[in-house]
């Protein structure tokens, strides 16, 4: 199976394109403000609504509220520079809505390892101004510079050195106007386990795992991965009991997991899937993490989108606004 086309990109468009609703950000800045959800960790989703209208918008962030305390946005790294983008909305909304923004950054596309445009010096000048001029504003909690890099690093190992040692410039810049701003690179777990196997398309070996990329960002605040065991798994309950505890033997940091899933529907042919399957993962995911210093957890959608398979069935909510029995597995989960 061809990884998924860069899904957070297709979500920052959509969340550029909300702003030109008339009176969505003002009818949203005017609501009451909810109660935040305290917990052991933090649990949240992506900005997923079910679509960009203003009623769907406001829906969004009234179930986000029950979710968890957290709304990230991941999309193009030149988004932060934005005047009405994404990670503006989000960030601006956090206060509003009483959840905490995690805002991650992209400049490469995960599926065939394409830069966004090239690390030359004007695109890193750039990238950095943006962060730093964003950070400096809204002094985020949480900050990720580039999403999945290892999965870069299987595809140009040239251009993760070249990110490695820009990021760890960035990391400096941004931490001067900002200096308890949390910032990290997200790696792709079942990657830096050496998966390539099941809906990857390739083969399952662990001699081949990438822990070692670990040492690549030593300024990393919280180690924090994406996972996706439904595309290695067929089945819940295949999952190992140390798959998530493993982490622990790696690092001593802080982990956090900013994209989880698993899919629901009945296909692709040979990973099958169901609803009582999808929530079945969500209470697997929380007893194997029970013991991994766990800081944020966040379920990649709300409800359905429209993007490839099998991500377009991850939504805790289908696409026609009905909960999932995942739904109910996740407001309990803790």
């Amino acid at each position: 199976m061809k990884r998924r086309t860069a899904f957070v990109i297709v979500l920052a468009i959509a969340a550029v394109s909300l702003v030109a609703v008339g009176g969505i950000l003002t009818s949203l800045t005017q609501s009451t403000p909810p109660t935040t959800i305290t917990s052991t960790f933090q649990k949240g989703v992506t900005l997923s609504p079910q679509s960009f209208q203003q009623g769907d918008f406001t829906d969004f962030f009234a179930k986000a509220k029950q979710a968890g305390s957290i709304v990230s946005w991941a999309g193009d790294w030149n988004e932060l520079g934005g005047a009405n983008g994404g990670p503006k909305v989000v960030a601006e909304l956090a206060s509003t809505y009483g959840y905490t923004a995690v805002i991650e950054t992209q400049f490469f596309t995960q599926s065939n390892g394409k830069l966004l445009r090239p690390l030359d010096e004007v695109t890193k000048q750039s990238y950095k101004s943006s962060a730093v001029a964003f950070a400096e504003k809204y002094k985020p909690k949480y900050l990720a510079l580039g999403v999945e890099p290892n999965m870069l690093y299987e595809k140009s190992p040239v251009n993760f050195d070249q990110f490695t040692k820009f990021y760890s410039e960035v990391y400096d810049a941004v931490k001067a106007v900002s200096p308890n701003t949390k910032i990290f690179t997200i790696f792709q777990l079942e990657k830096m386990k050496g998966l390539s196997g099941g809906l990857f398309g390739g083969v399952n070996d662990p001699s081949k795992a990438q822990w070692q990329l670990l040492d690549s960002f030593p300024k990393n605040d919280i180690i924090a991965f994406t996972t996706y065991p439904g595309l290695i798994y067929k089945n819940p309950s295949d999952i190992p009991a140390d798959y998530y505890t493993e982490i622990k033997s790696r690092t001593s940091k802080t982990v956090a997991f900013t994209e989880i899933g698993w899919h629901s529907a009945p296909s692709p042919s040979g990973w099958e899937s169901s609803e009582t399957k999808q929530a079945e993962f969500v209470n697997r995911f929380f007893t194997l993490t029970e013991n991994t210093n766990t800081e944020m957890v966040i379920w990649s959608f709300m409800y359905d989108q429209n993007t490839i398979e099998p991500f377009n069935s991850m939504g805790l909510f289908r696409s026609n606004g009905t909960a999932k029995l995942a739904w109910d597995k996740w407001l309990g989960s803790s």
